[in-house]
């Protein structure tokens, strides 16, 4: 017989989701969870994945080690890709500037300040050709954090791999490629919702067909989370939005099989630490059998969730920040423990401006003491079995289901969104998690709780108006160097095929990338064409 509970009726214990906590765990909680408990843990590499999408995880090969880098202008952020090249780094990964992220050029009035200032400015071909300079383009896996004018972006790096000699086909990395999240969470957006669907859908296949070797979509739930979701409305919205993304491909005529193995994730790694390892191998239980059961996928590779992680931005305090090394370590810690395929440390100086060199190299040696001195990439999910692991992996799974279910009655993600459901569950869960912040109820070191007075004062990186000036000018130049004819009828193009639902964008844009069409210039024509986009949780 199981013990009574002792409630301290002056505090309620939960995770982070809101998901109650006994004060300890046994056999009886793994009780009548439906189908036979050992099919449902199952064995690393197989059905359903709860215990990893490889059989021998990291021992066979470790973690992708990735650091998010991007400042200036390219010249800038390609000294610092070799710098992180040189301290280890096996993948690189790509933040791109505000300008870029929301389709201007530097020069564009709306531009004006943020050039440079939160990522990279790219804005032509000549500007990739510089990102990537002295970079074998087919020996490095690259990671490109970009939505809206993905198809653009995606473009310039074709264009400038063919330049280096390297065709598609031996192209390898992962686009975001993700406008689903934008309209839930992240709001960096240039069309309306259907028509970012059909432009995502142009890409994905292009890339099923002439890039084997690429993740066309990075389904995100980072942007989720750090907006203010719990750990299961991120897991249940993304993996609403990559059920979006799966019949998407299908209504394209393509065959689930073909494309579903090129799909990728993107979760956040927050500060509750079992509900972190729990939500990890909760999607891949619940996107293995939305993949078998619900799109019939017959190859085992669709039925995988591959996940990128990143720990949790928000969590990053400016009071004391030399406590955030501690935060990410243990977000780290649980990530590994979760089975995630990449990984991206924070910085401890994110709080208030881009990494330092210093503080980006404490962020990767983190992931390296983890994975050479810790021991925990010995075993594959070492944590299987616990009574606490197992129950808090099912009940978050149980939680995840409801919202997913809710979603598919409203008529899939498209329409949720559309109706602004996912957003104002989003903004509720915000306001109640910062409302325990400031009443104490949840504790953050060093702000309401064991604060001290005196400041801390840390080396920042400083970015000054040069690179805007410099990029303003190269933009112009570029410009003003091309064929003036080519560029027009290179444009006319791409907006007859952004008037056609026939036609494949690709081609066009790729083609009019390589006759010097800016990306400000081609995200004007889908603004024309398609509208721009007003939430309608605001209007």
């Amino acid at each position: 017989m199981a013990p009574v509970e002792k409630k301290d009726p002056e505090r309620k214990y939960e995770t982070m989701s809101g998901v109650p906590l006994r004060n300890a765990y046994g056999p009886n909680d793994l009780a009548g969870r439906g189908w036979a408990y050992e099919e449902r843990l199952g064995h690393p590499g197989q059905y359903p994945f709860t215990r990893g999408v490889h059989e021998t995880m990291y021992r066979g090969k470790l973690w992708t080690m990735r650091m998010f880098a991007g400042f200036g202008t390219p010249s800038d952020t390609n000294r610092r890709f070799h710098f992180l090249l040189e301290q280890g780094q096996t993948g690189l990964s790509t933040a791109f500037d505000m300008p870029t992220l929301m389709g201007y050029d530097p020069d564009h009035a709306r531009s004006l300040g943020e050039v440079g200032r939160e990522g990279v400015s790219v804005a032509s071909l000549d500007d990739m050709e510089r990102l990537f300079s002295n970079i074998p383009l087919d020996r490095v896996t690259t990671s490109m954090t970009i939505n809206a004018p993905a198809s653009v972006v995606l473009a310039f790096y074709i264009a400038a791999a063919e330049k280096q000699g390297v065709p598609p086909a031996k192209l390898r990395g992962t686009l975001q490629n993700d406008m689903l999240k934008e309209f839930i969470a992240q709001k960096e957006w240039i069309c309306p919702v259907r028509p970012s669907m059909r432009i995502i859908r142009d890409m994905l296949v292009y890339c099923t067909k002439e890039m084997p070797g690429w993740n066309t979509i990075s389904i995100s739930g980072y942007h989720i989370r750090e907006a203010g979701a719990t750990g299961v409305q991120e897991l249940a919205f993304t993996l609403a939005d990559g059920i979006g993304y799966v019949q998407l491909g299908i209504d394209a005529g393509l065959d689930v099989d073909d494309f579903a193995p090129r799909l990728s994730f993107f979760f956040d790694v927050h500060n509750d630490f079992f509900e972190e390892i729990a939500k990890f191998r909760a999607a891949r239980r619940i996107w293995a059998k939305i993949m078998r059961d619900r799109f019939g996928a017959k190859n085992p590779r669709s039925w995988l969730l591959r996940t990128h992680a990143q720990t949790a931005g928000v969590s990053l305090m400016a009071q004391q920040p030399l406590n955030n090394i501690v935060r990410t370590t243990m977000q780290a810690l649980a990530a590994v423990l979760g089975g995630t395929q990449s990984l991206h440390t924070n910085s401890f100086d994110e709080t208030f401006a881009l990494p330092t060199e210093k503080a980006v190299t404490i962020a990767l040696r983190t992931q390296q003491i983890l994975a050479e001195e810790s021991g925990i990439a010995q075993v594959a999910d070492p944590l299987g079995g616990s009574y606490f692991i197992e129950s808090l992996t099912d009940k978050v799974e149980e939680e995840a289901w409801r919202y997913i279910d809710k979603i598919d009655r409203m008529g899939g993600v498209v329409r949720a969104i559309e109706e602004g459901y996912p957003q104002r569950e989003i903004a509720q869960s915000a306001y109640e998690f910062q409302r325990k912040v400031d009443s104490g109820e949840r504790t953050v070191v060093g702000v309401n709780k064991y604060a001290v007075d005196e400041g801390e004062t840390i080396p920042m990186l400083k970015i000054d108006m040069g690179p805007e000036k410099e990029q303003v000018e190269r933009i112009r130049s570029f410009r003003a160097a091309r064929d003036p004819s080519r560029a027009r009828l290179a444009l006319d193009r791409v907006r007859e095929a952004a008037r056609d639902d026939k036609a494949n964008l690709m081609i066009p844009i790729i083609e009019a990338v390589k006759d010097h069409v800016t990306l400000g210039e081609i995200c004007q024509v889908y603004r024309e064409v398609f509208g721009e986009h007003r939430d309608p949780a605001y209007v």
